[in-house]
């Protein structure tokens, strides 16, 4: 523990990305909350809390000297963490995030998306405000440190022209029955791509005239260009390929595949002079260079004087971000703003392939 004053924390939901992905082998480490919690010097954790008894349990064993709580509930009446982390699932967001609110904690991180209709999340908003309780949505990419090279090369490849996102699975886009539960991609992936285009278009824009420019998506004039159906379920969508607009991108195209025997997460930034491609473990720039092909004319080559780092430390500078920010040196690098900024643009996406079905 470091000698400098360190903040208490407890975690609400102890599964997957709570916990367990933690012991993923082939995953860049640490990989959920617990193992990030534990590795920051800073921050100690001292409690957590879960409705699966047996999960608690496991997490019990492997954390050692904490407190369980069979609830939020016995949590916030037993004790008052600094930081609040919840990792449950997204239909029970709303409700254990108003109850980690009123709680007062100093900080609350909140597992993307903020919630599973613009409703809920406005909810949240408005008793974060009323109670004065700043909320960081872990929008992963935006705290690795792959895309933070990416995103400084961006003034290396002129006007950019456009920007494709794409995002293949073999979980269904959307389904009328899974919006209970958020289990389909748009949603639970998708948060992270429109997320990715909203992190890159805002380090174009140069300056902002007041505070409402910040409330606002940065992307507008929504178009569905294509959607596909299951081929024996019409009411689930397997594909679907969106477009928008921007004022600091003509062109951006949103596509998300559930029929893919794969997944892949990739975003493809062409510029009047170089490209950016970056996705799941891998990037690659490229710059404007007089053609060794044609005379007279240019090429785009790969850029080999850029170093890209081999771990992108994705979920220890989240957490080194929101110590940051409790110190007073930083602000949030990922607000519940800009959650719901994603959440809008799904909410349209949502809508539009409710009309289509």
């Amino acid at each position: 523990m470091s000698s400098q004053a360190a903040y208490t924390a407890a975690l609400i939901g102890t599964g997957r990305i709570g916990f367990t992905l933690g012991f993923d082998k082939k995953r860049e480490q640490p990989a959920s909350h617990t193992m990030a919690l534990r590795a920051n010097g800073r921050v100690k954790l001292i409690a957590g809390c879960d409705i699966d008894a047996t999960k608690l349990a496991d997490w019990k064993r492997y954390c050692g000297r904490v407190v369980t709580y069979s609830s939020y509930g016995h949590l916030f009446a037993a004790c008052n963490p600094d930081i609040v982390v919840i990792a449950v699932n997204e239909n029970a967001h709303l409700e254990t995030a108003l109850a980690a609110i009123r709680s007062k904690p100093k900080l609350i991180i909140l597992e993307k998306p903020v919630a599973l209709t613009m409703k809920d999340g406005l909810a949240i908003a408005d008793e974060a405000k009323k109670n004065d309780v700043p909320v960081m949505v872990n929008h992963e990419r935006r705290f690795a440190d792959d895309y933070a090279v990416a995103k400084s090369y961006l003034s290396k490849i002129g006007n950019v022209q456009s920007i494709t996102a794409e995002l293949c699975s073999s979980l269904r886009v959307y389904s009328k029955k899974d919006e209970a539960t958020g289990e389909y991609s748009l949603l639970h992936d998708g948060t992270h791509l429109v997320d990715i285009v909203h992190y890159f278009l805002a380090s174009l824009r140069t300056a902002v005239a007041d505070d409402d420019a910040c409330k606002r998506s940065l992307l507008y004039d929504m178009s569905l260009m294509s959607v596909h159906r299951d081929d024996t379920d019409a009411s689930v969508v397997r594909n679907v390929s969106v477009h928008f607009v921007s004022d600091f991108c003509p062109d951006v195209t949103i596509k998300i595949s559930g029929r893919s025997r794969f997944f892949s997460f990739d975003i493809d930034i062409l510029g009047t002079e170089g490209r950016i491609k970056i996705g799941n473990g891998y990037v690659k720039l490229y710059k404007r260079e007089e053609s060794k092909l044609y005379t007279g004319f240019y090429s785009l080559v790969r850029d080999e004087t850029v170093v890209v780092p081999k771990k992108t430390r994705y979920f220890s500078n989240m957490l080194h971000s929101a110590v940051e920010f409790l110190d007073g040196t930083a602000p949030l690098a990922s607000t519940l703003q800009d959650g719901l900024n994603d959440l809008d643009i799904l909410e349209q996406i949502r809508a539009s392939l409710q009309d289509a079905l």
